[in-house]
Parts: structure tokens; C-alpha cells; sequence
């Protein structure tokens, strides 16, 4: 069955809506304004973040499972197999990435453990292997997996809002990471792309080690980043 227009454009709307709240929510303003308010929430502000994350993709993934129809386009005979690996491999790269990343930090955990209050996470400038080729590693793989799959309308409205989410999400994103890491990281921007990697246009092992020295040593000097407006 056809996807209706009323059954799109609820779908899109569950999107905005994810997306308006999950900015909202990871912004470095709207995390200042909470702690200063409520400095006793600032441990537990990470946890509860990717909690309400996760509920809040419930919505949209289920009406994309539930309003299933028709395949648009589906990987068949050698192209399955490609598509197919590739998204393993992305799959593969999610767990082999994860020995760079505090993923402790990330959860939010080590924020409790430790009662960090501070707005801002804990960590310096950490540039994993990937990070080398592109800035957001991550997200490349999950658009790597996205469009590796058979696709109906409403995966296909799904991915459209997903891919859209990432590239905006990025650009937010960096301008906590230039408010954290000044020039540091606006040299790494300069130097490597966003979400695809170009030939060319990466950094070499002790380049990214350089980087992260420079980070380390503008942290040690005590010198306060540009605040994130």
C-alpha cells in the first residue's frame, strides 16, 4: 500500500520533533542554563540524556516498522552481497572504534561516578584512527548502514530525516567541539572532511598526534576555550 500524505507528513513531523528536542537537550547553552539552575543535576545530565534519547526514538521508528509497504528498491544477487558487507563493515568499525572513545564519558557514567558538575563533559581532544580521514566517524557508518538497506516510503522518509539530522547534528556539534578545543580543532576542520572521506584531505598519524598535544597543552596553560553562544 502507498504511503498517504497524511501518514508522510506525520512521520516527518516525528522526525522535527526528535530532532528539535535532541538539539535542544545536547545543547551547551541549554546545559549551562540547567546546571547553573540546578547544580545537583549536572552528574546524572549525561545519563539521563541518552535515557530520554533512546524513548524518544520509539515514536518514529516504530511508525516507519509499522507502516511498512511495497519495496522502492532492494539489494538482489551480487549487489546484496556488497551492500551487505558494506554494512557489516560499519557495523565492524562501530566495535573497533570504541577502543578510542571514553565510552565511559560518553555514557555518562564516569560523570556520575566521579559527580562531575560542569556543563561541559570531561576530556581533551582525542583523535581515534578514523578521525585521521573523516570528523564524525560515526556518523558516516550509521549513513554507511542506513543506505545500505531495502527501501520502502517510509524507510525512505526515515532515512531522508536521519541523513538530513546527521549532517545538521555535525555542524552543531563542532561548534561545541571549536568552543572546547579553540584552534586546535578549527586546524583539524580545515585539514579533514565532515561525513565523507576525500583523497587528500587527512592527517597523518603524528599530525593527529600534534594535534592533540596542542589541545592538551592550551588546557594545561589554563587558558578559559571560546564559549559556545
Amino acid at each position: 500500500m502507498t504511503l498517504s500524505t497524511d501518514r508522510i507528513l506525520a512521520l516527518l513531523l516525528c522526525w522535527l520533533a526528535y530532532a528539535a528536542i535532541h538539539s535542544l537537550l545536547a545543547s551547551l547553552w541549554f546545559k549551562r542554563r540547567v546546571v547553573a539552575r540546578w547544580p545537583g543535576l549536572a552528574p546524572g545530565y549525561r545519563l539521563a540524556f541518552n535515557a530520554f534519547a533512546a524513548i524518544l526514538l520509539v515514536p518514529p521508528l516504530w511508525l516507519t516498522i509499522a507502516w511498512r509497504g511495497p519495496l522502492l528498491w532492494s539489494w538482489e544477487g551480487g549487489w546484496a552481497w556488497v551492500a551487505n558487507g558494506l554494512a557489516l563493515a560499519a557495523v565492524a568499525g562501530f566495535v573497533w572504534s570504541t577502543r578510542y572513545y571514553d565510552m565511559a564519558a560518553f555514557a555518562g557514567s564516569r560523570q556520575w561516578r566521579t559527580r562531575h558538575g560542569a556543563a561541559e563533559d570531561p576530556g581533551g581532544l582525542s583523535l581515534s584512527p578514523l578521525h585521521r580521514h573523516v570528523r564524525h566517524p560515526w556518523y558516516s557508518l550509521g549513513l554507511v548502514i542506513l543506505w545500505t538497506r531495502d527501501m520502502d516510503e517510509a524507510r525512505l522518509v526515515s532515512a531522508l530525516c536521519i541523513s538530513l539530522y546527521l549532517w545538521a547534528g555535525s555542524l552543531l556539534e563542532e561548534r561545541k567541539l571549536l568552543a572546547f578545543h579553540g584552534e586546535a580543532y578549527a586546524h583539524y576542520r580545515a585539514r579533514v572532511p565532515g561525513l565523507i572521506p576525500w583523497p587528500g584531505r587527512s592527517l597523518s598519524a603524528d599530525e593527529a598526534r600534534a594535534l592533540c598535544a596542542a589541545d592538551r597543552r592550551h588546557g594545561a596553560a589554563g587558558t578559559d576555550p571560546p564559549r559556545a553562544g
